[in-house]
Formats: structure tokens, C-alpha cells, sequence
């Protein structure tokens, strides 16, 4: 299913962002769709690629998970995950190390059917609950808002966002996620509910729960290439959250939405949320995943210096 998805994502990148065939060439493997997701693409729209290396491919996945194995297996150099699925793949022997941030705190909602009798996560008790897939940075926050609310509740990899809305709305799932903005257009009609966001939760405000992860084989060979590439995503943030910015204008076009939603849609996503350099709450989230049985143990300092190479801002 991977190698399916990739294949299609890099013949969309080549007729459609531009060839990739210089010798120095840097495969990023993203979602669609996502604002988060989208600062290398911006970066690369905005021309910080045009005459320097690296050459970028765009490869895209369906989540984390696809990402993940994307970057592990090589058929990417870089790509952005959950952090708890960064932790616990280090810890299985994955041969992955973090490089930057890509969001510090929760941009994602959860949500029921307008007719629900659920009106918050403690009326979930024995209820579904949605997900992305496993090691995601939803995972994390469905994890967190168990634990918060001290419910039992049956957590569902549901994939996507319009994935999810159809279990949602066909009664498979009591409770599912979105990323603005996906979903709005549904808020708006009325036919959905929001019940939490995962800013909602103090413990996540203050994460980093996505991160950009490289193949460690990419970062020994290609180290210049991919600080360039975190050093031009920094660049397309300032550019991103212009007023009358071309990312609002590209990315509405990319997705097939008016600019003015996609203005809306940035409102779930303070700047500050995708600052590179900003890797924080790392100890916090390892103690939490301990807690709730997703990786087996702390990594020790050692580990935390192999795994977190994070680069460092130009000066």
C-alpha cells in the first residue's frame, strides 16, 4: 500500500512541482492537506529552492505510520511524524534521528455527529474514539485525553480525516478527529459538533508532538542539504502567516478551498506552533508514554544526543 501511495505521490511531484534530477536530491515524504504539513512545500513555492541545493521531491502519505516507514526504509530522506512514534521507533532500533520541530501543541479537534448525545470526552465513557494511526501525534492526544479524563474508551486508528468523517457520520465511530481544515465546512453546516480540541490539554500545549525525522544514513550523507531544508522551512513560516500571504493563496488552490477558509483554517495554528527550533516537553511526553504503555522506558541521555540532532538557527 506504501510503495503504491509513493509512487503516485512522486509522479504527482514531478509533473507538478518540478523534476528532480540533479545528483543531490532530497525525497520529503508529507501529508496532503494539512497546514503543518505543508512548510517545506511553502518553502519550496516561495523559490528558497530554486537555485540552491537541495532538489526536492515531494513523496505523500496517507499519516505517521506510512511516513514513518517511508523515512526508515530510505525511499525517503525526510519526512514529519508524531513524536511518540519518533521515540518508539528509536527504541525498536529505527534508524531515524529528529532534526526540527513541527508543531509544539495541538491543532487537531475531536468531534461527534450533531444528533450525539456526547457533549464532552467525559460523556465518552465506553464510547470510540478516533485516531490517525498508530505513533501519530493524535495518537498521542487521544492517549493524553484518556488518562486526563479517566475514561474507558476504545481508541480507533481511523486514518484520515475524510476517512474518519465517514465512520463518524455512518455510526462506526462514536468520536472523530479532524485537521482544520478539514471539517469546517461540516462545522459550518451544522451536520458535526466540536467536543475538544488538543490544545484543550496542558500536557500538550507545551509539546512538541510532531517532528521532522530523517534517515540516519541521509543525515550522514546529505547533513548540509537537510539543514538547509529545515533553515528554509524557519524562512516559510514568516511567510505563511503574512497577511495577504501566496501560501494562503497556493494552499487554498492545492486543496480546492476559498482563501477565506483557508484563512480560518490558520487560525487553528499559532506561528509559534510551527517553530523549527523549538523542540520542547520532550521529558514530559516520555514520562506520559511510559505511563500509558507505548514505549517501554525513558531514553537515557545518551540516546536523547543520538536521537535529537536538532539544527541549529542561522545566524
Amino acid at each position: 500500500m506504501l510503495a503504491k501511495a509513493l509512487r503516485v505521490a512522486v509522479t504527482f511531484a514531478c509533473l507538478n512541482i518540478g523534476p528532480s534530477l540533479a545528483a543531490d536530491v532530497v525525497k520529503v515524504v508529507t501529508a496532503h492537506g494539512v497546514w503543518d504539513a505543508y512548510v517545506t512545500e511553502a518553502a519550496y513555492r516561495a523559490g528558497y529552492f530554486a537555485k540552491e541545493d537541495p532538489k526536492l521531491e515531494f513523496l505523500y502519505s496517507a499519516g505517521s505510520g506510512e511516513t514513518l516507514q517511508a523515512v526508515i526504509s530510505g525511499a525517503a530522506d525526510v519526512g514529519d511524524i508524531g513524536t511518540l512514534g519518533a521515540l518508539s521507533a528509536y527504541l525498536k532500533g529505527a534508524p531515524i534521528r529528529i532534526i526540527a520541530a513541527e508543531a509544539t501543541g495541538s491543532s487537531e479537534f475531536w468531534y461527534v455527529k450533531s444528533d450525539s448525545n456526547i457533549f464532552s470526552l467525559k460523556d465518552a465513557e465506553n464510547k470510540s474514539i478516533a485516531f490517525s494511526s498508530v505513533g501519530s501525534s493524535t495518537n498521542s492526544v487521544v492517549r493524553a485525553f484518556v488518562h486526563e479524563n479517566k475514561i474507558n474508551a476504545k481508541l480507533v486508528p481511523t486514518g484520515s480525516p475524510a476517512a474518519t468523517l465517514t465512520a463518524v457520520m455512518t455510526g462506526q465511530i462514536d468520536v472523530g478527529w479532524s485537521s482544520p481544515p478539514f471539517g469546517l465546512k461540516e462545522l459550518d453546516e451544522g451536520k458535526i459538533r466540536i467536543i475538544a480540541r488538543g490544545n484543550d490539554l496542558a500536557s500538550i500545549r507545551g509539546q512538541t508532538i510532531r517532528v521532522v525525522v530523517v534517515n540516519a544514513e541521509s543525515l550522514k550523507t546529505k547533513r548540509k542539504a537537510l539543514e538547509y531544508l529545515v533553515h528554509a522551512r524557519a524562512k516559510a513560516v514568516e511567510v505563511m502567516y503574512q497577511e495577504d500571504s501566496p501560501s494562503i493563496v497556493n494552499f487554498a488552490e492545492s486543496n480546492r478551498i476559498s482563501v477565506e477558509m483557508a484563512k480560518r483554517m490558520r487560525t487553528f495554528y499559532p506561528k509559534a506552533m510551527l517553530d523549527p527550533f523549538n523542540v520542547s516537553g520532550i521529558k514530559e511526553l516520555m514520562d506520559e508514554a511510559v505511563a500509558l504503555k507505548f514505549i517501554p522506558r525513558v531514553l537515557s541521555p545518551q540516546e536523547l544526543n543520538e536521537l535529537i540532532q536538532i539544527v541549529k538557527p542561522a545566524n
